[in-house]
């Protein structure tokens, strides 16, 4: 039997796949990997994370119609867990680790893991990012989008977002399949620098299906050519940060999550969920 878990015979289902790898050179210069059989997702793995999904993009569909001026952000995480339960789901993010809230939401020069509150109420021109994992069945999704409060901003937060959004969507595009890790990252990272931005490195993708968290980490800032292979069955989140100024960042010590620019400048982020097919790419969950 195949070691995927499919239920298959080796020979009908992975004999080729492990040929291939077999085959193959890697170039230990360029950080260049196998990727370990345990984020190699069979048939019904994907159909799990695929199913997680839709009540993921459901999510950020319900935030969507919320994100107004006058609204607290506790307000939206309430919103956000009572949709996901409702649906069979449970918010990855609450208690991990200790984090507090169900989901993510992060505002203006926050560039990640802004802690939902009744003190933040988001204000007309805000950009705001909110970032949702839900786990459906076992299976877990991955996806941030940005919003506009009040649908108008300045037309320099308006070129971030945009950029960023950009960003990701080249990223994606990168990703081939028998490709490498790091396409994404250099197309990332140049589409940013080349309109004048900077990009988080110390943050990234990861895998994600089995567990929240899962190899490989994704750079957004990376050389083509290099880290993990990129192979059919892999799942990973496409989430790059950009920022208007300096790509460092502070981590709040008062919480221990809130990532902030160092310079308090505006930052970006989008994300979605991203399964390497045979010929190409599918969207799990935007």
């Amino acid at each position: 039997m195949c070691w995927c878990g499919s239920g298959r015979k080796y020979k009908k289902c992975h004999a080729d796949f492990d040929e291939r790898i077999s085959e193959m050179k890697f170039n230990v210069m360029k950080g260049q990997v196998r990727p370990p059989r345990n984020i190699i997702n069979n048939e019904k793995d994907i159909e799990g994370i695929r199913k997680s999904g839709v009540v993921n993009d459901g999510t950020l569909d319900l935030m969507e119609e919320l994100v107004r001026p006058g609204v607290d952000t506790a307000s939206l995480d309430d919103a956000a867990r009572k949709y996901i339960e409702s649906h069979g789901g449970i918010p990855a993010c609450l208690n991990y680790e200790g984090f507090p809230k169900s989901v993510c939401i992060s505002v203006n020069e926050v560039v990640c893991h802004g802690i939902p509150s009744k003190k933040t109420i988001l204000k007309e021109g805000d950009i705001v990012n909110i970032d949702v994992t839900t786990i459906l069945d076992g299976y877990f999704s991955d996806a941030s989008r940005m919003f506009i409060v009040g649908g108008k901003t300045t037309p320099e937060a308006q070129r971030l977002v945009d950029v960023t959004r950009e960003c990701m969507e080249l990223g994606i595009q990168a990703i081939k399949p028998w490709g490498w890790v790091g396409d994404i990252g250099a197309a990332c990272g140049n589409h940013a620098h080349a309109n004048g931005y900077s990009v988080v490195t110390d943050l990234g993708g990861h895998g994600v299906g089995k567990k929240f968290h899962l190899e490989p980490f994704v750079s957004h800032n990376t050389e083509q050519g290099t880290g993990m292979l990129l192979a059919p069955g892999m799942v990973l989140t496409v989430e790059p940060m950009i920022n208007q100024g300096t790509y460092k960042v502070d981590v709040d010590k008062s919480d221990n999550w809130t990532v902030r620019t160092h310079d308090r400048k505006l930052s970006a982020q989008w994300e979605k969920t991203v399964l390497i097919t045979e010929t190409g790419t599918e969207i799990l969950s935007s």
